[in-house]
């Protein structure tokens, strides 16, 4: 995805492809904020919601993502 498509209210997937602190496990995540532009090119945070299998929020987080790693979740 690009980084203008980040906004709040956008549910993504989050797998490997966006950073390997998911190597092991993908979330679903709704954005709730994005955070200020990093050092590192190419890498963004993002706060939001690691949602269930329902949909429904879980567990608030902070993740540190590729954009270009990240897949839209259908509404």
């Amino acid at each position: 995805m690009r980084t203008e498509d980040l906004r709040p209210g956008v549910v993504v997937h989050v797998g490997r492809e966006a950073s390997v602190q998911f190597t092991n496990g993908e979330i679903d995540f709704r954005i709730i904020r994005t955070g200020p532009p990093t050092a590192y090119a190419g890498w963004q945070w993002l706060s939001g919601y690691q949602l269930n299998q329902t949909g429904d929020a879980v567990e608030r987080r902070d993740i540190f993502v590729q954009p270009e790693g990240l897949r839209p979740v259908p509404p």
